[in-house]
């Protein structure tokens, strides 16, 4: 009897469905299990699958056999977590895109998965001066001692030295592959990839046996900031992967910190470039640093906020509900003059921090709709956006 994680994997393999359209798939048909077994018809339905991606998916589906491909898949990748399960990383489930599957080897700490112990993410150039490695290896130290988690990709340069100087320093490391966690990549880190199995955790979104390709590194920069409350840029060029980290993390409203280096120095043009769109600088006395991490608000006491869950009944208890007792403080002129998106969207956020996934659930809408209404709201100044992709009423 397959279960709904098993359907998230099936699902996974049908080209052309991403982890947005497999959000927009789940709320239309309540799982992915019922999803699996829809018509074309009710595919028709669900939004952006025009005529010719349901054709698609439909041709695909006709000729794949879940039960077999399930056996097949848990021989050679016995350890991976879906949205359908409890472990899956909670940081993760607050992006709009997150894996379908999360392939993982090391040791699980329920605390990092619940988000509740702080992570914090290093990139950079593969190709690093002396001085971009020895305040990364000053911040990985001082951040693995002070009980934060590394989070990088196991690249060549900055992240070597992030992962492997926080493992001197008896840290926590994850490491996030664009390969199967199986494919150590390059292969000179092999020795530090087998360290971080034993001390952390290595992750993928990729099954088994993946071997490296370049355009699986950009879409796997998105989980190494998804994963961090913030995300360090040590050195990066004007065209460095770094940067789409950092970009990345800025939309998930991660806190972005920049390593400043000389005008002239071409690794650090875009460390330059991300100070200059308003990213912060880290700070010579790193007690400050360690200061300003502590301000990042914790995430609410765990549970399932996820946006597998089915939307909340109506009750005054309900996460992120408008209790009916507010409703007298709103401004009442304020809401008949917003457009229906952005009015639905606007009642159910309060005064008090109300998680990305709760507003989507409560508000009934598409994920691409609530973003877009979000954004409108905060240039309105109707809305505040806060840390770990939360909303506020101003």
């Amino acid at each position: 009897m397959l279960e709904e994680r098993d359907y998230w994997v099936c699902w996974s393999q049908i080209s052309g469905v991403g982890p947005i359209a497999l959000q927009r798939l789940r709320q239309h048909c309540g799982n992915l299990a019922t999803a699996w077994k829809a018509s074309t018809q009710e595919l028709r339905k669900v939004e952006g699958f025009g005529p010719q991606t349901v054709e698609k998916v439909a041709q695909q589906r006709a000729k794949f056999n879940c039960v077999e491909f399930i056996k097949k898949h848990s021989e050679k990748n016995p350890y991976f977590w879906t949205p359908a399960d409890v472990n899956y990383p909670r940081l993760l489930l607050e992006i709009p895109t997150p894996p379908p599957v999360l392939y993982y080897r090391g040791t699980i700490e329920t605390q990092e998965n619940q988000g509740i112990k702080p992570t914090v993410g290093i990139v950079g150039t593969r190709e690093p001066s002396e001085y971009g490695r020895r305040w990364t290896r000053k911040i990985s130290t001082i951040l693995a001692k002070s009980g934060f988690t590394i989070i990088s990709g196991m690249a060549a340069g900055i992240d070597t030295e992030a992962h492997s100087s926080c493992l001197d320093a008896g840290g926590r490391t994850l490491a996030i592959f664009g390969t199967g966690v199986d494919i150590i990549y390059p292969k000179d880190n092999r020795q530090l990839s087998e360290r971080v199995i034993k001390q952390g955790l290595v992750m993928s979104e990729h099954p088994a046996g993946t071997k490296p390709n370049p355009r699986h590194f950009p879409s796997r920069n998105r989980i190494i900031a998804g994963l961090s409350r913030a995300v360090f840029v040590m050195e990066a060029g004007q065209k460095s992967g770094a940067l789409i980290t950092a970009h990345v993390a800025n939309d998930f409203c991660r806190d972005v910190y920049v390593l400043p280096g000389r005008l002239d120095d071409e690794k650090s043009q875009g460390c330059l470039k991300l100070i200059n769109g308003g990213a912060g600088l880290i700070p010579v006395n790193l007690e400050e640093l360690l200061e300003q991490l502590g301000a990042i608000p914790e995430l609410d006491t765990p549970q399932q906020l996820s946006l597998l869950e089915s939307p909340p009944k109506t009750s005054s208890a309900s996460v992120g509900t408008l209790e009916p007792t507010l409703e007298p403080t709103l401004e009442p002129t304020l809401e008949p003059n917003l457009e229906p998106n952005l009015a639905t969207v606007f009642q159910v956020i309060s005064s008090e921090p109300t998680a990305f996934d709760v507003i989507v659930q409560q508000a009934g809408l598409d994920i691409g709709i609530v973003s877009s209404s979000l954004l409108q709201l905060e240039l309105l100044g109707l809305v505040s956006q806060l840390p770990g992709m939360r909303y506020q009423r101003c």
